[in-house]
């Protein structure tokens, strides 16, 4: 009987375009997906961007657009990438959606109703300036622990240490760089301590679903008391983008409770538009749940969600598929440290995206491991699998057929007896020819993998099922290789013959094609044209081609990659140009009746320096050092050609300095101060002999200098006349 599988992936978050691990995941799903509907099973595959939180609101606000209008951009570039990547979604939806609302408030009135809602009272560190509750990340200060400075909210970045915000010294809010202060907030919380939530987990984990890797970890965070779990503060205070709580004005839906309700709401829009019922749909016990996810998100996953799903009378889902990270040539990937891939410029670039899923599925399988992407491996396995095996098969055996039989097919069936078999061997080979029964061996071996291949994919353990669709390949070349049809085609009436072996290559080929079909949908439908054949399913592996059936003229169903492309590809953008030199910006000053204004560039915000807090920090004055210390140091006048956000990094900036004699590149801690369109043009001072440090974002060639008292950062400028390259005495 068909199964009935309701599939998603995570919702990727609307501040920006797709990355590549996006892809890997979309892509994982996808080719599973596909094979299921190849199986004859009904699949609905959903998804939809997760729009909501204090980051979409505040990038919104630094880029002067509504969040509707941020998330629309985003969700368009989104279903752009999509089809280019050939993801089979059914729907793409969004979670600031009716459906989202009306589902999420339900379930919020479910449990509540099921006295699984508390309010607790908690104190926050709140901006006096932005007049708006700090999320952990939006905080810095000194660690409590180590005293480094512009330190996050939650962990220090120099000596590892956990702590809470309100643990931090000098704290200052990266929004304003005001000092918060803390401020008292009821909060609605999902009590998952409660006895109920805590047996049923161990439950729902306890019956083999979960991936050993994840079931460790679930068992870790379950422990043995009944207070293992701690309840999840669910609710957010305005201003916050997102959906408001029922009867709570002012309360928010924290992001990561609608964010999951987003899978139920994308299925509900999409039954919704085919006439169906969507309720109905959801209880039925013979629907299985599937959720793609990454292993940074399995907390939410296998705990919050199949919780607040069976508590507010839902279905839990039958299974969570948990996925490991994908790197760069052993790197993790960061677009700060030039350790990444774009799937927009891999697209621009022209290159073939089915290369990309292929090299993929060879590497996936079903444990919770790291992918490595290695550009000189992806050229290799791509060059060599798809061209050198699989595709050359059809290439091979098309031309004969086209020029000598017109594209017609032979109409001897491919599961010709030994009789006519041994006719056509011994007019070619005689006595000395190889075994009589080698075609349909050959025939046989390849339809045998069929059963083995299934179960793999099915297992989602899809670079065993390449490898042995690659052997199948090899052998498959290795067959021609003996048999030797060019050699046929030069002899005297043997064109029986060479119509018989052409026609059979091109039935392995076909076979071969079933069997990558959820990896390359683009280049079976391009088969499909080719031989003139229905949309392919699995069980057509014992459905061999028609007996003189036409096919069509081969084209190249695909091309070898070129070196030079993945160099364009992993090649690090162009600096912008030189713009014309500004005045560095002034902090702007608030009314005293609503929030400070703050200048803001490109897709993430950079504040200017707030006022410095008075009366300063002034530290002692260091140990005395000799004249000669000092004039060990070059420091020399340079002038900023040019400055750039690094990605991923919240403290630097990418300087680019004029010394005079050469320009140097320079990462300072000084983003939070300053925008680097404003400091383009502007002469500052830089240590220009200190040693070169290599950095995750690359080599700093020297250092600004700066004054500061732990909060406010002052760039240093010198006196008007000084040019670039002038030493500082």
């Amino acid at each position: 009987m068909p199964r009935k599988l309701f599939v998603t992936t995570a919702l990727p978050y609307a501040n920006g375009p797709f990355h590549i691990g996006h892809i890997m995941e979309y892509v994982q799903a996808d080719i599973w997906v596909r094979f299921q509907r190849m199986q004859g099973h009904k699949v609905n595959f959903v998804c939809a961007d997760d729009t909501h939180g204090a980051p979409i609101m505040l990038k919104a606000e630094a880029e002067g657009i509504t969040p509707e209008e941020l998330i629309a951009r985003v969700n368009e570039s989104h279903k752009r990438d999509l089809p280019r990547f050939h993801i089979s979604f059914d729907h793409f939806h969004s979670t600031h959606s009716k459906e989202n609302e009306e589902l999420a408030s339900s379930i919020f009135l479910a449990l509540k109703e099921n006295n699984l809602i508390e309010t607790k009272t908690i104190e926050q560190f709140f901006d006096p300036v932005k007049k708006m509750f700090l999320p952990d990340r939006y905080i810095k200060g000194e660690c409590p622990k180590c005293g480094t400075a512009d330190q996050y909210g939650d962990s220090c970045e120099n000596c590892g240490a956990v702590y809470a915000p309100t643990d931090l010294k000098r704290p200052f809010s990266t929004l304003t760089g005001a000092k918060p202060v803390l401020k008292s907030s009821e909060h609605f919380f999902f009590k998952l301590s409660d006895p109920r939530c805590v047996a049923f987990l161990k439950e729902w984990t306890q019956d083999g679903k979960l991936q050993p890797e994840v079931m460790n970890k679930v068992q870790e965070w379950l422990g043995d008391g009944e207070k293992s779990l701690g309840d999840w503060d669910i609710s957010r205070d305005a201003p916050y983008f997102g959906i408001e709580i029922p009867g709570a004005k002012g309360k928010y839906f924290y992001v990561w409770l609608d964010a999951p309700i987003g899978y139920l709401a994308s299925l509900k829009s999409y039954l919704d538009s085919k006439g169906q019922d969507f309720e109905k749909y959801v209880n039925d016990p013979k629907v299985e749940q599937f959720h793609f996810i990454g292993k940074d998100i399995i907390y939410f996953h296998t705990l919050f969600w199949p919780a607040m799903l069976k508590f507010s009378g839902r279905k839990p889902p039958t299974n969570v598929l948990v996925h490991g990270f994908l790197t760069l040539t052993g790197e993790k990937l960061s677009k700060s440290r030039g350790v990444s891939i774009s799937p927009q410029k891999y697209v621009e670039l022209g290159l073939n995206t089915e290369w990309v899923r292929y090299y993929l599925a060879a590497k996936l399988n079903s444990k919770v491991e790291d992918l490595d992407f290695n550009p000189e491996d992806f050229i290799a396995r791509v060059n060599s699998d798809l061209i050198g095996k699989y595709v050359n098969i059809a290439s091979r055996a098309a031309g004969f057929i086209t020029k000598r039989f017109n594209g017609k097919l032979t109409e001897e069936p491919l599961s010709a007896g030994r009789e006519l078999f041994h006719k056509m061997r011994g007019q070619l080979a005689g006595a000395a020819g190889t075994p009589d029964d080698q075609v349909p061996s050959i025939l046989f071996e390849v339809r045998n993998f069929a059963e083995q291949l299934a179960q793999d994919y099915d297992a989602r353990e899809f670079s065993k099922a390449i490898r042995q669709i690659m052997f199948l390949a090899d052998r498959v070349n290795q067959y021609v290789d003996e048999q030797k049809p060019w050699e046929i085609a030069k002899e005297a009436g043997q064109d029986a013959a060479l119509h018989w072996f052409c026609t059979l290559y091109l039935e392995l080929f076909r076979i071969l094609t079933i069997y990558l079909k959820p990896v390359l949908p683009k280049v079976a439908e391009d088969v499909e044209a080719f031989l003139g054949i229905k949309p392919l399913d699995w069980e057509d592996v014992m459905t061999p081609l028609k007996p003189g059936s036409v096919i069509q003229p081969y084209k190249h169903l695909m091309s070898r990659i070129d070196p030079k492309q993945i160099d364009a590809l992993l090649e690090p953008p162009e600096a912008p140009k030189d713009a014309a030199p500004t005045a560095p910006a002034k902090a702007a000053k608030g009314d005293g009746k609503g929030d400070a204004k703050a200048e803001t560039s490109g897709p993430d915000f950079a504040l200017v320096p707030p006022e410095p807090p008075k009366p300063p920090v002034i530290l002692p004055v260091s140990d005395t050092i000799s004249i000669d210390d000092f004039g060990k140091l070059d420091l020399r006048v340079a002038r900023i050609v040019d400055a750039e956000l690094v990605p991923d990094a919240d403290k630097l900036l990418k300087l680019t300095l004029d010394i005079g004699i050469e320009q140097r590149q320079v990462f300072a801690g000084i983003r939070s101060a300053y925008n680097p369109k404003d400091l383009v043009g502007r002469l500052t001072v830089m240590v220009a002999n200190l040693a070169p440090r290599k950095m995750r974002f690359g080599e700093s060639q020297g250092m600004v200098l700066a004054a500061g008292d732990g909060i406010s950062i002052y760039l240093l400028t010198p006196d008007g006349g000084a040019v670039p390259g002038m030493r500082i005495k």
